[in-house]
């Protein structure tokens, strides 16, 4: 999972929030429910307390100590119900005292008394000898005849503590299944919402200046995507209008420059032939004639280039043995390597099929076998190798010459580029050969690389559909 991508961030920014919210009304709950509980508990107590003191011992001398016990057992079973109460006299003797609960929790013998000098109800805990601990609402009680009195009424918090305890075994229970099954929700969600981003990402990888015509697909959900889709599209409308117009540019220019050349060319070599021309004026015209035929060549290759481009160029399709093809066209060039004491060599492994034009991919094998030459140095050796691997033709075309910069590498196949112009110029090169290389096998359909490090040589890959049999 890529953690820097915005469905990523979004849903741990989800969960975090989500379970910081949810952890924030747990506390809550949990904090307000154990607050709600003791103050019940303390209204229980103190109600139970005024309720002994006003039904029992109001008339304690009418109706005697004896009822106010019989009484307290009766209505309020201190020992079955796990409480404690005990009624002490002003004089620090005890009225009344309940039993151990029937859960042993605590021992009501062993609680501390309140002072005797209570002025008003008060409320304490009392903590047990065992862990536990008590909740004890004390109250001063005054008879008729004016006999004063303590009422304390208590209970052991362990009740509280289990309702806590169980709240909180529940929170914790639920709220990782919560947060989970909220977070693959969300996680859904976005990847649904986000959804569109990827064919956006896919459609614009697959659009190039040979496919400018296609538009990405937006969708009608009248959001901020579809926004960015439609605006994208009417990029890309202008940017074919742009290409297109360069493209249109460049291929009338080489067209009509074509005519005064031809015609500049002719006069030319009309003027050198003249029998009473000078020898100086003879090399002036030919270097002039030299130049004009180069930049015939140029503008040949740049119209070239720009039919391929914009898919005017007429092309045969018909099936061949690429292998034949590239065997022949290096035994073609062989003497332009012995001029240069090069050793030209090709290998082929057996027939290897395709279907394209074949003129066109001769041009290929020669501009890669003639600047493999140009580059190579004196008892160099240029190696063409054709395979076929998977599903692609294969024309390997590897050097031992002065190699490539790697600065250079990424331009290579750009018009005009030229890594040495000093050097290229000499050579009569004018940096088209490699761009008219990759236009020619683009427009078949396939693509061409190049491996390459100073003093080690070049190496030349191109990959071409193969012809499938049915």
């Amino acid at each position: 999972m890529n953690t820097r991508s915005i469905r990523f961030r979004l849903t741990v920014w989800y969960a975090g929030l989500l379970a910081g919210l949810l952890l924030l009304f747990g506390g809550s709950t949990w904090f307000g429910l154990a607050q709600y509980l003791n103050r019940s508990l303390s209204e229980s107590l103190a109600r139970q307390a005024r309720q002994i003191g006003e039904n029992f011992l109001l008339d304690v001398r009418t109706s005697g100590e004896g009822y106010v016990i019989e009484e307290i057992n009766e209505h309020y079973s201190p020992e079955r119900n796990d409480h404690f109460v005990r009624v002490t006299r002003a004089d620090g003797s005890t009225l009344y005292v309940s039993g151990p609960p029937i859960n042993k929790g605590f021992d009501p013998a062993k609680v501390s008394a309140a002072p005797l000098s209570l002025a008003r109800d008060a409320t304490r805990d009392e903590r047990l000898s065992g862990g536990g601990e008590l909740l004890i609402y004390s109250l001063p009680f005054t008879a008729r005849d004016g006999s004063r009195f303590v009422i304390e009424s208590g209970v052991s918090y362990e009740s509280i503590e289990d309702t806590l305890r169980g709240l909180l075994l529940t929170l914790a229970a639920g709220l990782p299944v919560v947060i989970a099954v909220a977070v693959m929700g969300g996680y859904w969600i976005m990847r649904h919402a986000l959804r569109p981003l990827d064919e956006i990402a896919s459609g614009a990888e697959r659009i190039t200046s040979r496919n400018l015509s296609e538009r990405l697909p937006a969708p009608h959900s009248g959001d901020e995507i579809e926004r960015l889709i439609l605006a994208l599209n009417r990029m890309i409308a202008r940017l074919e209008e742009s290409f297109q117009y360069i493209r249109r540019f460049t291929a009338d220019a080489s067209h009509e420059l074509r005519t005064p050349l031809t015609v500049l060319r002719g006069e030319l070599e009309a003027i050198a032939q003249r029998p009473r021309l000078d020898g100086e004026a003879r090399d002036t015209v030919g270097s002039s004639l030299e130049e004009t035929e180069r930049l015939t060549r140029i503008v040949e290759s740049l119209l070239a280039i720009s039919r391929l481009d914009a898919g005017e160029a007429q092309m045969e399709c018909v099936r061949f043995d690429l292998a034949e093809l590239a065997a022949t066209t290096t035994e073609q060039m062989r003497l332009l390597a012995e001029d240069k004491h090069i050793r030209l060599e090709c290998r082929a492994n057996g027939q290897v099929e395709i279907a394209g034009d074949r003129a066109r991919l001769k041009q290929v094998v020669v501009n890669l076998v003639d600047n493999a030459i140009k580059y190579t140095p004196e008892g160099g050796a240029v190696v063409v190798v054709v395979t076929d691997d998977d599903d692609h033709a294969v024309v390997l075309v590897e050097d031992n010459g002065a190699g490539v910069p790697a600065d250079a590498l990424p331009h290579l196949f750009e018009r005009f580029y030229r890594v040495d112009k000093a050097r290229s110029r000499q050579m009569g090169g004018a940096g088209l050969g490699l761009a008219i290389v990759k236009s020619i096998v683009v427009a078949h359909g396939g693509q061409v690389k190049v491996e390459s490090a100073e003093g080690k040589g070049s190496r030349f890959l191109v990959e071409l559909p193969l012809l499938k049999d049915n």
